[in-house]
């Protein structure tokens, strides 16, 4: 049997965690001498592109140099994705893969579901079937036209998969259980496959929370003790681009820094530009630089409660039982608010200041920490040539 060509197609920060665990588990297959062989073709499309929002992440996450950078930065919706349809479609019909992986909701995944599917590529679509149901997200069109050519959708939760049954997918494996480890296709399904394979932000967090115990310093670096500061984050455009919005928010962080605890914000460069042009005071908040996966897991791991209006965010703090206060009116990750670790704020200053509260340890909807190793075994049954 002749060697499997996949393509893993990246470009943003969230992508390079969840393609961590995808290539460590394509690695082992081809280490431990399974067949077919697995050739790997990264494919950074460089929607991030500075050392702290991308090359830190190779770094720091032993992952291999990505075979092609295409260097379309950043730009219009519009220019991004086009520059990346184009330069993904050569690079494509270079490599001819028997599968192509996108990963998420950005534009990097569109444009790579679009050059794949339109060369009749199949298609895999990790973070299948995630609905915020609000679409002045950008973010939910890329999901939904992702999911809607896209041959094989991996799920990270059974949520997921409702989702996509209601969209009229019938094709659910196990009926939209998790699938067990090292589970076959059957070779005779065709059309589109709904497979619920658990989460692989899951998988990263517990791959390299050890690694992060031992190397991170951010802690000490910023004088820090378990459980003593709030955690921030803010980059969605509803949010940064929204002068009211991005006030009030920064208003209620000030208001807990003042009142009760310290609050640490990893300023995102879209947040920095905006407060500048939007005279916002910052006064009493702890602005610093970007931070590495590693540092973060730890910043996650230790804060007493986490403010952000990031997707993978909220699952991060749920995997530490961790509260966590989303700045959205919606979130895609439902089973984080019903099982009680996360409270939907929106921009309301009151709910934003609520205090740390706790819970009892929730059973986790995301896995077991094995979906790369079941998106393999998936890709390979039915994938193969």
């Amino acid at each position: 049997m002749k060697e499997i060509i996949i393509a893993d197609i990246v470009g943003a920060r969230p992508q390079f965690i969840k393609l961590a665990p995808v290539l460590k588990a394509i690695e082992k297959h081809n280490q431990e001498g399974h067949k077919p062989k697995i050739h790997e073709v990264l494919i950074h499309t460089g929607q991030h592109y500075d050392y702290e929002m991308s090359g830190v992440f190779f770094e720091e996450l032993g992952l291999k140099s990505p075979d092609y950078n295409l260097g379309v930065g950043s730009g219009l919706h519009g220019y991004q994705t086009g520059e990346m349809l184009k330069r993904i479609e050569e690079v494509v019909l270079k490599e001819k893969p028997d599968v192509a992986i996108v990963y998420g909701d950005t534009n990097s995944t569109l444009a790579g579901a679009l050059a794949a599917a339109k060369l009749h590529i199949p298609v895999a679509h990790i973070e299948a079937g995630l609905r915020s149901y609000n679409r002045l997200m950008a973010e939910e069109y890329n999901r939904v036209l992702t999911d809607h050519i896209s041959d094989f959708l991996f799920c990270p939760t059974e949520t997921a998969v409702k989702n996509l049954r209601k969209e009229g997918f019938e094709n659910i494996v196990n009926s939209g259980k998790l699938i067990p480890k090292n589970y076959r296709l059957p070779d005779h399904q065709e059309g589109p496959v709904v497979i619920n394979t658990g989460d692989v932000m899951y998988d990263s967090v517990l791959l390299y929370r050890q690694l992060a115990e031992e190397k991170s310093r951010i802690l000490s670096k910023l004088s820090l003790s378990t459980k003593s500061y709030a955690l921030a984050t803010i980059h969605r455009a509803e949010n940064t681009d929204n002068s009211e919005n991005l006030k009030s928010i920064f208003k209620g962080l000030r208001e807990i820094s003042q009142k009760e605890l310290k609050v640490i914000l990893p300023i995102h460069p879209r947040t920095q530009k905006r407060i500048r042009e939007m005279g916002i005071e910052s006064d009493g908040l702890l602005l610093i630089e970007p931070v590495s996966y590693l540092d973060m897991l730890i910043l996650e791991k230790n804060a007493s409660v986490i403010i952000t209006d990031s997707g993978g965010i909220q699952k991060e703090a749920f995997f530490f039982d961790v509260p966590c206060i989303t700045m959205r009116d919606e979130t895609e990750w439902p089973e984080t608010v019903e099982l009680g670790l996360n409270v939907l704020a929106g921009k309301d200053l009151k709910r934003i200041t609520i205090k740390a509260y706790s819970v009892e340890k929730p059973v986790c909807p995301y896995g077991d920490g094995n979906a790369s190793v079941r998106i393999l075994w998936s890709l390979i049954s039915r994938g193969r040539p």
